[in-house]
Protein backbone atom coordinates (compact mmCIF):
# COMPACT_ATOMS: atom_id res chain seq x y z
CA UNK A 1 0.00 0.00 0.00
CA UNK A 2 1.36 3.40 -1.03
CA UNK A 3 1.64 5.95 1.76
CA UNK A 4 0.37 9.32 0.52
CA UNK A 5 0.93 12.62 2.25
CA UNK A 6 -1.69 15.33 1.93
CA UNK A 7 -1.23 19.06 2.17
CA UNK A 8 -3.75 21.74 3.14
CA UNK A 9 -4.16 24.16 0.25
CA UNK A 10 -4.48 27.63 1.81
CA UNK A 11 -5.86 28.98 -1.44
CA UNK A 12 -8.42 26.23 -2.03
CA UNK A 13 -11.28 28.76 -1.76
CA UNK A 14 -10.10 30.25 -5.07
CA UNK A 15 -11.41 27.07 -6.71
CA UNK A 16 -14.94 27.56 -5.46
CA UNK A 17 -17.90 29.85 -6.07
CA UNK A 18 -17.59 32.54 -3.43
CA UNK A 19 -17.36 36.30 -3.27
CA UNK A 20 -14.26 38.13 -4.40
CA UNK A 21 -13.98 39.53 -0.90
CA UNK A 22 -13.60 36.02 0.56
CA UNK A 23 -11.06 35.14 -2.10
CA UNK A 24 -9.05 38.21 -1.19
CA UNK A 25 -9.16 37.17 2.47
CA UNK A 26 -7.77 33.77 1.51
CA UNK A 27 -4.86 35.37 -0.36
CA UNK A 28 -4.23 37.68 2.59
CA UNK A 29 -4.01 34.71 4.95
CA UNK A 30 -1.44 33.12 2.63
CA UNK A 31 0.56 36.36 2.55
CA UNK A 32 0.59 36.52 6.36
CA UNK A 33 2.32 33.12 6.46
CA UNK A 34 5.30 34.92 4.98
CA UNK A 35 4.87 38.49 6.19
CA UNK A 36 2.73 38.98 9.28
CA UNK A 37 3.28 42.73 9.13
CA UNK A 38 0.92 43.00 6.11
CA UNK A 39 -2.32 44.09 7.81
CA UNK A 40 -4.35 44.97 4.76
CA UNK A 41 -4.66 44.16 1.08
CA UNK A 42 -7.09 46.41 -0.77
CA UNK A 43 -8.27 47.04 -4.30
CA UNK A 44 -9.52 50.29 -5.78
CA UNK A 45 -11.13 50.41 -9.23
CA UNK A 46 -10.98 53.25 -11.73
CA UNK A 47 -14.05 54.38 -13.67
CA UNK A 48 -12.78 55.89 -16.91
CA UNK A 49 -16.09 57.62 -17.65
CA UNK A 50 -16.37 59.58 -14.42
CA UNK A 51 -12.58 59.64 -13.76
CA UNK A 52 -13.30 58.39 -10.24
CA UNK A 53 -11.21 55.97 -8.19
CA UNK A 54 -13.42 53.97 -5.83
CA UNK A 55 -12.84 51.38 -3.13
CA UNK A 56 -13.83 47.86 -4.15
CA UNK A 57 -12.34 45.12 -1.95
CA UNK A 58 -10.33 45.06 1.26
CA UNK A 59 -8.99 42.39 3.58
CA UNK A 60 -8.08 43.30 7.13
CA UNK A 61 -6.90 41.70 10.31
CA UNK A 62 -8.89 44.30 12.23
CA UNK A 63 -10.83 47.33 10.94
CA UNK A 64 -11.05 48.81 7.48
CA UNK A 65 -10.28 52.54 7.34
CA UNK A 66 -11.54 53.05 3.80
CA UNK A 67 -14.96 51.77 2.75
CA UNK A 68 -17.50 53.31 0.38
CA UNK A 69 -14.83 55.86 -0.53
CA UNK A 70 -14.25 57.54 -3.86
CA UNK A 71 -12.15 60.39 -5.19
CA UNK A 72 -11.29 62.01 -8.47
CA UNK A 73 -7.98 60.52 -9.58
CA UNK A 74 -6.71 64.00 -10.43
CA UNK A 75 -7.01 64.83 -6.72
CA UNK A 76 -4.50 62.08 -5.83
CA UNK A 77 -1.27 63.21 -7.54
CA UNK A 78 0.90 60.57 -5.87
CA UNK A 79 -1.29 57.85 -7.39
CA UNK A 80 -1.32 59.57 -10.76
CA UNK A 81 2.47 59.43 -10.76
CA UNK A 82 2.34 55.63 -10.51
CA UNK A 83 0.28 55.51 -13.71
CA UNK A 84 2.54 57.95 -15.53
CA UNK A 85 5.69 56.01 -14.63
CA UNK A 86 4.09 52.58 -15.19
CA UNK A 87 5.77 51.34 -12.02
CA UNK A 88 4.66 50.18 -8.55
CA UNK A 89 5.28 52.55 -5.66
CA UNK A 90 7.04 51.72 -2.39
CA UNK A 91 6.57 53.99 0.62
CA UNK A 92 8.56 52.56 3.52
CA UNK A 93 7.63 55.38 5.86
CA UNK A 94 4.14 56.86 5.51
CA UNK A 95 5.09 59.77 7.77
CA UNK A 96 6.21 61.56 4.59
CA UNK A 97 2.49 62.16 4.04
CA UNK A 98 1.88 63.53 7.55
CA UNK A 99 1.16 66.98 6.15
CA UNK A 100 -1.27 65.59 3.59
CA UNK A 101 -4.88 66.74 3.88
CA UNK A 102 -6.51 64.24 1.55
CA UNK A 103 -9.10 62.10 3.43
CA UNK A 104 -7.64 58.75 2.33
CA UNK A 105 -4.14 59.80 3.47
CA UNK A 106 -5.47 60.83 6.88
CA UNK A 107 -7.51 57.63 7.34
CA UNK A 108 -4.61 55.35 6.43
CA UNK A 109 -2.30 57.22 8.82
CA UNK A 110 -4.86 57.19 11.66
CA UNK A 111 -5.30 53.43 11.31
CA UNK A 112 -1.68 52.88 12.30
CA UNK A 113 -0.24 51.80 8.96
CA UNK A 114 3.41 52.79 8.59
CA UNK A 115 4.36 51.56 5.11
CA UNK A 116 2.63 50.74 1.83
CA UNK A 117 3.24 49.08 -1.50
CA UNK A 118 0.98 50.05 -4.41
CA UNK A 119 0.71 47.98 -7.57
CA UNK A 120 -1.18 49.39 -10.58
CA UNK A 121 -3.74 47.12 -12.24
CA UNK A 122 -3.22 47.21 -16.00
CA UNK A 123 -5.18 44.93 -18.32
CA UNK A 124 -4.82 44.97 -22.11
CA UNK A 125 -2.75 48.15 -21.76
CA UNK A 126 -5.64 49.85 -19.93
CA UNK A 127 -5.39 51.18 -16.40
CA UNK A 128 -8.05 49.55 -14.19
CA UNK A 129 -7.10 50.50 -10.60
CA UNK A 130 -4.65 49.64 -7.82
CA UNK A 131 -3.73 46.86 -5.39
CA UNK A 132 -2.52 48.17 -2.01
CA UNK A 133 -0.45 46.31 0.58
CA UNK A 134 -0.43 48.14 3.94
CA UNK A 135 1.98 47.26 6.77
CA UNK A 136 2.28 48.12 10.45
CA UNK A 137 6.09 48.40 10.27
CA UNK A 138 8.37 50.96 8.69
CA UNK A 139 11.07 49.94 6.21
CA UNK A 140 9.63 46.45 5.80
CA UNK A 141 9.36 46.44 2.02
CA UNK A 142 12.79 45.16 1.11
CA UNK A 143 13.62 43.85 -2.36
CA UNK A 144 13.26 40.30 -1.06
CA UNK A 145 9.79 41.04 0.32
CA UNK A 146 8.72 42.90 -2.81
CA UNK A 147 9.75 40.06 -5.12
CA UNK A 148 7.24 37.76 -3.37
CA UNK A 149 4.56 40.43 -2.96
CA UNK A 150 4.69 40.99 -6.72
CA UNK A 151 3.63 37.37 -7.19
CA UNK A 152 0.78 37.70 -4.68
CA UNK A 153 -0.20 41.05 -6.17
CA UNK A 154 -0.50 39.62 -9.65
CA UNK A 155 -2.43 36.66 -8.24
CA UNK A 156 -4.91 39.15 -6.74
CA UNK A 157 -5.15 40.95 -10.07
CA UNK A 158 -5.61 37.67 -11.95
CA UNK A 159 -8.41 36.49 -9.63
CA UNK A 160 -10.23 39.82 -9.79
CA UNK A 161 -9.84 40.35 -13.52
CA UNK A 162 -10.83 36.76 -14.30
CA UNK A 163 -14.15 37.22 -12.53
CA UNK A 164 -14.67 40.76 -13.79
CA UNK A 165 -14.00 39.66 -17.36
CA UNK A 166 -16.48 36.78 -17.05
CA UNK A 167 -19.10 39.26 -15.88
CA UNK A 168 -17.99 41.81 -18.48
CA UNK A 169 -18.41 39.29 -21.31
CA UNK A 170 -21.84 38.29 -20.10
CA UNK A 171 -22.88 41.93 -19.65
CA UNK A 172 -21.66 42.67 -23.18
CA UNK A 173 -24.12 40.09 -24.47
CA UNK A 174 -26.88 41.62 -22.36
CA UNK A 175 -25.86 45.10 -23.49
CA UNK A 176 -26.21 43.96 -27.10
CA UNK A 177 -29.71 42.76 -26.27
CA UNK A 178 -30.37 46.11 -24.61
CA UNK A 179 -29.23 47.93 -27.75
CA UNK A 180 -31.66 45.86 -29.78
CA UNK A 181 -34.39 46.96 -27.36
CA UNK A 182 -33.24 50.54 -27.85
CA UNK A 183 -33.72 50.27 -31.62
CA UNK A 184 -37.26 49.05 -30.97
CA UNK A 185 -38.08 51.35 -28.06
CA UNK A 186 -35.75 54.40 -28.13
CA UNK A 187 -35.08 55.92 -24.72
CA UNK A 188 -33.05 59.01 -24.00
CA UNK A 189 -29.50 58.34 -25.12
CA UNK A 190 -27.78 58.43 -21.74
CA UNK A 191 -30.62 56.99 -19.65
CA UNK A 192 -28.81 53.76 -18.75
CA UNK A 193 -25.59 55.53 -17.77
CA UNK A 194 -27.45 58.00 -15.56
CA UNK A 195 -29.65 55.46 -13.83
CA UNK A 196 -26.69 53.16 -13.14
CA UNK A 197 -24.90 56.05 -11.42
CA UNK A 198 -28.08 56.98 -9.52
CA UNK A 199 -28.39 53.34 -8.43
CA UNK A 200 -24.81 53.28 -7.20
CA UNK A 201 -25.36 56.56 -5.40
CA UNK A 202 -28.43 55.17 -3.57
CA UNK A 203 -26.66 51.90 -2.67
CA UNK A 204 -23.61 53.78 -1.39
CA UNK A 205 -25.75 56.07 0.78
CA UNK A 206 -27.68 53.11 2.21
CA UNK A 207 -24.41 51.35 3.00
CA UNK A 208 -23.71 53.87 5.78
CA UNK A 209 -26.79 52.59 7.63
CA UNK A 210 -26.47 49.61 10.00
CA UNK A 211 -29.75 48.36 8.53
CA UNK A 212 -28.05 47.57 5.21
CA UNK A 213 -24.27 47.71 5.72
CA UNK A 214 -23.49 46.91 2.06
CA UNK A 215 -19.88 46.26 1.13
CA UNK A 216 -18.17 47.89 -1.84
CA UNK A 217 -18.48 44.71 -3.92
CA UNK A 218 -22.29 44.88 -3.63
CA UNK A 219 -22.28 48.56 -4.60
CA UNK A 220 -20.16 47.83 -7.68
CA UNK A 221 -22.52 45.01 -8.68
CA UNK A 222 -25.49 47.39 -8.42
CA UNK A 223 -23.63 49.83 -10.66
CA UNK A 224 -22.80 47.17 -13.27
CA UNK A 225 -26.10 45.29 -13.27
CA UNK A 226 -28.65 48.12 -13.06
CA UNK A 227 -28.62 48.97 -16.81
CA UNK A 228 -29.92 45.46 -17.54
CA UNK A 229 -33.26 45.96 -15.78
CA UNK A 230 -35.34 46.22 -18.97
CA UNK A 231 -33.56 43.60 -21.10
CA UNK A 232 -36.79 41.55 -21.18
CA UNK A 233 -38.34 44.09 -23.56
CA UNK A 234 -36.46 42.33 -26.34
CA UNK A 235 -39.14 39.63 -26.08
CA UNK A 236 -42.06 42.10 -26.43
CA UNK A 237 -43.67 42.32 -29.91
CA UNK A 238 -43.09 45.58 -31.80
CA UNK A 239 -46.84 46.07 -32.12
CA UNK A 240 -46.95 46.52 -28.36
CA UNK A 241 -43.54 48.06 -27.65
CA UNK A 242 -43.75 50.70 -30.39
CA UNK A 243 -47.47 51.44 -30.25
CA UNK A 244 -47.87 55.26 -30.26
CA UNK A 245 -51.22 55.15 -28.50
CA UNK A 246 -52.33 53.93 -25.10
CA UNK A 247 -52.11 50.15 -24.66
CA UNK A 248 -55.32 48.20 -24.26
CA UNK A 249 -55.73 45.67 -21.45
CA UNK A 250 -54.37 42.73 -23.45
CA UNK A 251 -51.39 44.74 -24.72
CA UNK A 252 -50.64 46.03 -21.24
CA UNK A 253 -50.64 42.46 -19.93
CA UNK A 254 -48.13 41.58 -22.67
CA UNK A 255 -45.93 44.57 -21.82
CA UNK A 256 -45.88 43.59 -18.15
CA UNK A 257 -44.36 40.21 -19.05
CA UNK A 258 -41.04 41.91 -19.86
CA UNK A 259 -39.93 41.69 -16.21
CA UNK A 260 -40.21 37.92 -15.98
CA UNK A 261 -38.91 37.51 -19.54
CA UNK A 262 -35.88 39.56 -18.52
CA UNK A 263 -35.12 36.93 -15.90
CA UNK A 264 -35.45 34.21 -18.56
CA UNK A 265 -33.08 36.06 -20.94
CA UNK A 266 -30.52 36.53 -18.15
CA UNK A 267 -30.77 32.87 -17.08
CA UNK A 268 -30.15 31.83 -20.67
CA UNK A 269 -27.09 34.06 -21.06
CA UNK A 270 -25.66 32.99 -17.69
CA UNK A 271 -26.04 29.37 -18.77
CA UNK A 272 -24.63 29.93 -22.26
CA UNK A 273 -21.61 31.84 -20.96
CA UNK A 274 -21.14 29.37 -18.10
CA UNK A 275 -20.90 32.07 -15.42
CA UNK A 276 -23.35 30.45 -13.02
CA UNK A 277 -20.54 30.11 -10.46
CA UNK A 278 -19.67 33.79 -10.56
CA UNK A 279 -20.79 35.36 -7.29
CA UNK A 280 -23.81 37.67 -7.14
CA UNK A 281 -25.61 36.52 -10.28
CA UNK A 282 -28.65 36.50 -8.01
CA UNK A 283 -28.54 40.31 -7.92
CA UNK A 284 -28.67 40.51 -11.71
CA UNK A 285 -31.65 38.16 -11.86
CA UNK A 286 -33.49 40.05 -9.12
CA UNK A 287 -32.97 43.42 -10.79
CA UNK A 288 -34.53 42.23 -14.04
CA UNK A 289 -37.42 40.31 -12.48
CA UNK A 290 -38.51 42.52 -9.58
CA UNK A 291 -37.86 46.16 -10.55
CA UNK A 292 -41.57 46.77 -11.22
CA UNK A 293 -42.76 45.38 -7.88
CA UNK A 294 -44.21 48.06 -5.57
CA UNK A 295 -44.21 48.48 -1.82
CA UNK A 296 -48.00 48.00 -1.53
CA UNK A 297 -48.05 44.82 -3.60
CA UNK A 298 -49.75 46.33 -6.66
CA UNK A 299 -46.71 45.82 -8.90
CA UNK A 300 -45.70 42.96 -11.15
CA UNK A 301 -44.88 40.19 -12.00
CA UNK A 302 -45.49 38.61 -8.57
CA UNK A 303 -47.23 41.26 -6.48
CA UNK A 304 -44.50 41.25 -3.83
CA UNK A 305 -44.81 43.69 -0.92
CA UNK A 306 -42.33 45.84 1.00
CA UNK A 307 -39.28 43.84 2.10
CA UNK A 308 -40.39 40.80 0.11
CA UNK A 309 -38.90 42.81 -2.76
CA UNK A 310 -35.08 42.43 -2.87
CA UNK A 311 -33.35 45.67 -1.91
CA UNK A 312 -31.45 45.75 -5.21
CA UNK A 313 -34.77 45.90 -7.09
CA UNK A 314 -36.07 48.64 -4.78
CA UNK A 315 -32.92 50.68 -5.47
CA UNK A 316 -33.25 50.32 -9.24
CA UNK A 317 -36.95 51.26 -9.14
CA UNK A 318 -36.18 54.65 -7.56
CA UNK A 319 -33.27 55.37 -9.93
CA UNK A 320 -35.37 54.39 -12.97
CA UNK A 321 -38.40 56.47 -11.99
CA UNK A 322 -36.26 59.52 -11.19
CA UNK A 323 -34.49 59.45 -14.54
CA UNK A 324 -37.76 58.88 -16.40
CA UNK A 325 -39.26 61.94 -14.72
CA UNK A 326 -36.26 64.20 -15.41
CA UNK A 327 -35.79 63.08 -19.03
CA UNK A 328 -37.53 64.45 -22.09
CA UNK A 329 -39.60 61.90 -23.99
CA UNK A 330 -41.70 62.22 -27.17
CA UNK A 331 -44.83 62.39 -25.02
CA UNK A 332 -43.54 64.69 -22.22
CA UNK A 333 -41.11 67.42 -21.30
CA UNK A 334 -38.40 66.81 -18.73
CA UNK A 335 -39.36 67.65 -15.16
CA UNK A 336 -37.03 69.74 -13.02
CA UNK A 337 -35.17 67.90 -10.29
CA UNK A 338 -37.26 69.59 -7.61
CA UNK A 339 -40.49 68.50 -9.31
CA UNK A 340 -39.17 64.95 -9.55
CA UNK A 341 -38.07 64.97 -5.90
CA UNK A 342 -41.58 65.97 -4.82
CA UNK A 343 -43.09 63.23 -6.98
CA UNK A 344 -40.79 60.59 -5.50
CA UNK A 345 -41.83 61.64 -2.00
CA UNK A 346 -45.50 61.37 -3.01
CA UNK A 347 -44.83 57.77 -4.11
CA UNK A 348 -43.71 56.83 -0.56
CA UNK A 349 -44.69 54.40 0.95
CA UNK A 350 -47.19 52.92 -1.48
CA UNK A 351 -44.98 52.56 -4.57
CA UNK A 352 -41.34 53.33 -3.74
CA UNK A 353 -39.09 52.37 -0.83
CA UNK A 354 -38.72 55.22 1.66
CA UNK A 355 -35.06 54.50 2.49
CA UNK A 356 -34.08 54.43 -1.19
CA UNK A 357 -35.85 57.72 -1.95
CA UNK A 358 -34.27 59.42 1.06
CA UNK A 359 -30.85 58.10 0.04
CA UNK A 360 -31.21 59.68 -3.41
CA UNK A 361 -32.50 62.99 -2.04
CA UNK A 362 -29.50 63.29 0.31
CA UNK A 363 -27.22 63.62 -2.73
CA UNK A 364 -28.72 66.42 -4.80
CA UNK A 365 -25.36 67.91 -5.79
CA UNK A 366 -24.03 64.54 -6.95
CA UNK A 367 -27.23 64.05 -8.96
CA UNK A 368 -26.50 67.32 -10.79
CA UNK A 369 -22.95 66.17 -11.48
CA UNK A 370 -24.23 62.90 -12.98
CA UNK A 371 -26.70 64.80 -15.15
CA UNK A 372 -23.99 67.13 -16.42
CA UNK A 373 -21.60 64.25 -17.19
CA UNK A 374 -24.20 62.13 -19.00
CA UNK A 375 -26.30 64.69 -20.86
CA UNK A 376 -28.36 63.73 -23.89
CA UNK A 377 -27.65 65.37 -27.18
Amino acid sequence: MINLNFHEDLLDSLNHSTSLNKKLWAIHEAVKNYFDFILRIAIALYDDQSKILKTFLASNSHTNPLIHYETKLEEAPSLQEIIEKHQPRVVNDLSIFDSGEHPHTIKIKDEGFHASYTLPIVYDEKFMGFVFFNADQKNCFTEEVLSLLDIFGHLVISVVMNEMNAVKTMLAALRTANEMVHFKDPETGKHLERMSHYSRLIARELSFSKKYNFDDEFIEDIFNFSPMHDVGKIAIPDTVLKKPAKLDETEWHTMRTHAFKGRVVIDSIINNFQVENVANMRLLRNIAEYHHETMNGSGYPHGLKAEEIPIEARIIAVADVFDALTSERPYKKAWTNDQAFRKLQEMIPEILDQDCVKALLKNKELIKAIQQTFRDG
